[in-house]
This record gives C-alpha cells, sequence and structure tokens, in this order.
C-alpha cells in the first residue's frame, strides 16, 4: 500500500483551493477533502446564514459540518511529502509557459527539475527518481535544466554528440569521427572542455586581475577628485583673501588719495580766501583814500589845500603790485593724470596676471595618465598624443583656418628702443636716423633695436607682421628678456628667452639661443605666425596668395609670451596688419 501510495499523482492528494498538498486534511459529506484552514476560511466567507456549500460540486449542507480530521489522508500526505513529490508541490511544481517541462508527464505537466545527456530527457522530480534509484541509470550525466537537448544530437547519424573535432573546432558523434572527420584532430567532449576549462580558469584569473588593478585606479581616481576638489576651495580661499585684501589696499589707497586731495583743496581754498580778505581790506582803504582826495580836490581854499595836499596825496606802496594770476589749466589735473597712470599699470598688470593666472590654472594637470605598458597580461590601448594633459589639435591647413585664432597686437611704448618710432595707435615700428625722445623706463631696450607687444600671448593665436627694408626680426619672447645693455641677454634669438625668424630677401635665418638655422627662401613681405602655446608649437609662414611654411618649433613654452620686433638699417619698418 505504501509503495502504491508513493506513486499516486500528487494532484490527488492537493486542496482545490490553495492548490497546494494538503494540510490537516478534512473530508465532507459530499466526499471532497480540503485543508481544514482553507474550507473554514470559504464557510466563514459565505454570505447565506446556516447554508454552507461544496466549492467543487457546490453541493449545500445544513447545519455547517463538523470538521474532523481524515487521518488516511494526512498518512498518505506525510509520504508523498518524504518522496519529494511533495516539495515539488509546495514549490508549486506544475509547469508554466515559460518553465521547462517534464517530458514524461501525462496530462498537466510538472516543471523539469533536471536533464539527463543520455537519455536527452529533462525529468520532474517524481520521474527523476529512477535515476537516483536505479543501477541501470547510475552512468547517465545528469545536468541543469537545458532547453537545448536536442542540439548535443548529431543531425546526420541522429547520435548523441561526445566527442570535439579540434581541426574544426566542432562537436560530433563517434559515427562523424569515422566518416566526414575521419584523420581530424578529434578528443571526446570531456578531454576537450577539461582543456578549455583550464584555459577559461586563467582567462577568469586574468579578468579578475583586471578588475582588481582597476578598482585601485578608481580608488586613486576618486582620491585625486577629492584632493583636486580640496586644493580647488583651498585655493579659492586663499585667492579671495588675497584679493580682498588687495580691494581692501586699493580702497584704503582711495580714501587717501580722497583726503589728500580734501586736505589740499581746505589750505589752498584757506590761502584763497585770506588773500580775498587782504585785498578787500586794501580796498576799502583805498576807497577812503579816493574820498579824501575828492574832498581835497573839491576845496575852493587854495592855501588850505596846499597845507592838506601833503597828508593826503601821499600814497602807501602796494604790497601785492602783481596781479593775481589764475591757473589757466584745471586744479589737481596733476593728481588725475598720475592717477590715470596707475590705473593704466595696474590694469596692464591685472591683465598679464591674469593670463599668467589662467595660463597656470590650464596647465594644471589633474587627469591620471595610464602607463604605457601592459597590465594584467594585456596591453593598454595607446593614447591620442597629449602634452601636459592636453589633447593636441591639428594645425590649421589653410589661412582661413589661422584666421580663427587672430590676435590683436599692439605695441608697447614703455619698452621701444630710443631708434624706433611708433604710429599713434602703436601698431607700426620704424627705424629712425634719429633718436626719439622717449622718457626713462625700467622696460625699454637701451642698446637693441626692438620693441615688444602690450598683449601677452597664451592658448592659440596668429598674427601677421607685413615688413620692408633691408632686415627685420620676427619674434615671440618671454617677458622677463634682459633689456638694459648690448649683450646677447638682450638680443632676440641669442638667449632661452626668445624665437625669431630674421627676414630678409635673400637668406631668411631662424635663431634660438645662439643656435642659427637656415630657412628656405624667399620670404613674402608677409610673415604668419601660429602660436599653440600649450601644446608648444610655434610656427612662421610666408603669406601671399599661399600659405607656404617657413619654419617650425616643437618645445615647450613654460610662461606667457609676447609678439616683438627687431629692426635693422635706416628706414626699415613692421606694422601688424588688422586680419579679415
Amino acid at each position: 500500500m505504501e509503495q502504491k501510495g508513493v506513486h499516486l499523482d500528487q494532484e490527488t492528494f492537493s486542496c482545490s483551493i490553495c492548490l497546494d498538498l494538503l494540510k490537516d486534511p478534512v473530508t465532507i459529506p459530499c466526499g471532497h477533502s480540503y485543508c481544514m484552514s482553507c474550507i473554514q476560511t470559504h464557510w466563514d466567507g459565505e454570505d447565506g446564514q446556516n447554508l454552507h456549500s461544496c466549492p467543487q460540486c457546490r453541493h449545500t449542507f445544513i447545519p455547517r459540518p463538523v470538521l474532523v480530521k481524515n487521518t488516511l489522508l494526512a498518512v498518505l500526505v506525510e509520504q508523498l511529502k518524504k518522496t519529494g513529490l511533495g516539495a515539488a508541490a509546495a514549490d508549486h511544481c506544475y509547469a508554466g509557459a515559460e518553465d521547462v517541462v517534464c517530458d514524461v508527464c501525462t496530462g498537466r505537466k510538472l516543471k523539469a527539475v533536471q536533464s539527463c545527456l543520455v537519455c536527452l530527457v529533462s525529468y520532474c522530480h517524481k520521474h527523476l527518481q529512477p535515476h537516483h534509484e536505479s543501477a541501470a541509470f547510475k552512468k547517465h550525466k545528469l545536468v541543469d535544466l537545458s532547453e537545448k537537448l536536442q542540439e548535443n544530437v548529431c543531425s546526420c547519424h541522429d547520435e548523441v554528440m561526445k566527442m570535439f573535432c579540434r581541426t574544426d573546432g566542432q562537436c560530433i558523434c563517434y559515427l562523424c569521427s569515422v566518416e566526414e572527420h575521419k584523420g581530424h584532430d578529434t578528443v571526446s567532449s570531456a578531454a576537450e572542455r577539461t582543456e578549455r576549462q583550464k584555459e577559461l580558469e586563467l582567462s577568469r584569473q586574468k579578468i579578475q586581475q583586471r578588475i582588481k588593478d582597476k578598482q585601485k585606479d578608481v580608488k586613486a581616481l576618486q582620491q585625486e577628485a577629492e584632493n583636486i576638489s580640496r586644493c580647488a576651495d583651498e585655493a579659492a580661499e586663499k585667492n579671495r583673501k588675497i584679493l580682498t585684501e588687495l580691494i581692501r589696499l586699493l580702497e584704503e589707497r582711495r580714501s587717501d588719495v580722497e583726503r589728500q586731495i580734501r586736505s589740499k583743496e581746505e589750505t589752498e581754498v584757506s590761502r584763497v580766501k585770506e588773500l580775498e580778505r587782504k585785498l578787500e581790506q586794501e580796498m576799502t582803504e583805498l576807497r577812503r583814500k579816493d574820498a579824501e582826495m575828492d574832498k581835497l580836490a573839491q576845496t575852493h581854499d587854495h592855501n588850505q589845500f596846499l597845507l592838506q595836499y601833503p597828508s593826503v596825496s601821499t600814497l602807501r606802496e602796494d604790497p601785492d603790485s602783481s596781479h593775481v594770476h589764475v591757473r589757466p589749466q584745471s586744479y589737481f589735473e596733476d593728481v588725475t593724470t598720475a592717477v590715470s597712470e596707475l590705473r593704466e599699470k595696474l590694469q596692464l598688470s591685472l591683465t598679464e596676471e591674469r593670463t599668467n593666472i589662467s595660463l597656470s590654472i590650464s596647465q594644471t594637470q589633474v587627469l591620471l595618465e595610464p602607463e604605457p605598458q601592459t597590465r594584467a597580461g594585456f596591453l593598454l590601448e595607446p593614447e591620442p598624443q597629449t602634452r601636459a594633459g592636453f589633447l593636441l589639435e591639428p594645425e590649421p591647413q589653410t589661412r582661413t583656418g589661422f584666421l580663427r585664432y587672430s590676435r590683436k597686437i599692439t605695441l608697447d611704448p614703455n619698452t621701444v628702443n630710443e631708434e624706433l618710432s611708433l604710429s599713434k595707435k602703436n601698431k607700426r615700428g620704424t627705424f629712425m636716423s634719429r633718436k626719439q625722445n622717449y622718457p626713462d623706463h625700467p622696460d625699454r631696450f637701451s642698446d637693441k633695436w626692438q620693441v615688444l607687444s602690450r598683449e601677452s600671448l597664451t592658448g592659440r593665436c596668429y598674427w601677421e607682421v607685413e615688413w620692408r627694408g633691408v632686415q627685420v626680426g620676427v619674434a615671440v619672447v618671454y617677458k622677463d628678456i634682459k633689456r638694459k645693455g648690448d649683450c646677447d641677454e638682450c638680443g632676440f634669438g641669442w638667449n632661452d628667452k626668445s624665437w625669431v625668424l630674421y627676414s630678409n630677401y635673400n637668406s631668411p635665418s631662424f635663431l634660438h639661443n645662439s643656435v642659427e638655422s637656415s630657412v628656405p627662401g624667399p620670404v613674402s613681405s608677409r610673415i604668419g605666425v601660429y602660436l599653440d602655446h600649450t601644446a608648444g608649437i610655434l610656427s612662421f609662414y610666408s603669406v601671399s596668395e599661399t600659405m607656404t611654411l617657413i619654419h617650425r618649433v616643437q618645445t615647450t613654452f613654460t610662461k606667457p609670451l609676447y609678439a616683438g620686433l627687431w629692426l635693422w638699417c635706416y628706414g626699415s619698418t613692421a606694422h601688424f596688419p588688422k586680419l579679415h
């Protein structure tokens, strides 16, 4: 009886309400069985009083039947649970639309739990039991569920494919190995799996190592991001304090100048008022004297006139014999001029320092560059060419492309040599036959016939120089080049602070740090200069109907640059034309 019960269909012992194996089974008068809690809940929910029905056959009972546990059913259910069928039922083992079904079940099919590679069949718990209990199935290979069991069958011979052809890289059956694949390198699928499993493990180890390395890199980047944010906050706070202090000093200076002006105003107004008071007193005295003289002049008595005349006609010498001269210019104009000059110097200094600060910020390398080497057994792909963490952009190929980066250039009067004359707009320099009357300035080139631009140059810039004469030098220069004397430290190209193209019509040359390089000529009367400060590229072009490269420099610029001109011989001239 027990053995027969084990092989009964589990649906027989399921509750039709909860669809699970019966728990505390009870049988109601119509003969149907339910879980005690399920039928009680069902009856509790019925509307009619003292009228209770069977969920399956709808038979009604009056009064409500007394429920008693069916001990026979309870024993059978326990036995089913011990065989495993109960567990399957508890897991709602009936197959759904997306489940792999048991190939052996008839009627309502159960979910399959394992597949057999020998039988090429998928089994539920119930039909899998013979594979566990019978010696005839001991050599069968049970695997996790597979919907592709039929792919293990050879389409030519309808045999299970248990071999692998290394020559063709495909699974085959034993008949294939002696027919189509005869003479090929064939092994059992298990042996090939073992080899490939080893390779797979090695690949997994490499992947895991890569993951670990990348996790380290991620942590390093996260730390770098935190450091960048912290340093940026600190720098912003320090710069805020510094610039706030600068603003405070400027405000104090403004207040001090205003106080001095007002103090001088008070002093000068008091002095003027005092002079005014004295003049008023003198005019009163003169009016009185004039009245006396007028009275004396009206006297008819000749003797009386002559007696009084000596005292009346005597005039005291005027202490302020000269007239008061008012200056035609506006008062405090010199002060305003001095403050304006200070503003221009400060504005120029701030512009240069802003450029330096911007350059310092732009050259701050905040990205971690991967090392050009293998890591965890694989070669990293080469990075695009960079310099100081920046991707090098291609140099323009046409003048239109260069003009995208055109810069307005003006010459700085404080740097021009006395032999050179500047135009009104400081766009042209000319070599003169006599010295110009320039005021002394520490930035002025004393002996070299040179001049620098006002504007500092960073980033990508392009400008052009039109020249005529015997020879002209077109240069880029660091601001800290020496200015005084006739030594090499002052001359464009004779030191490490300047790069210059000496242009003439026959034999042009390029000079840097006292090293001269010949360049192809002739050159046109218009020279184009292209600077990519970040990438360290400086190029000179002969500009006519086309752009012809004269010379290119690849280096590293560490500070902002300034455009420079060097003129040789009387009459030589060069200017920066407006670009269109």
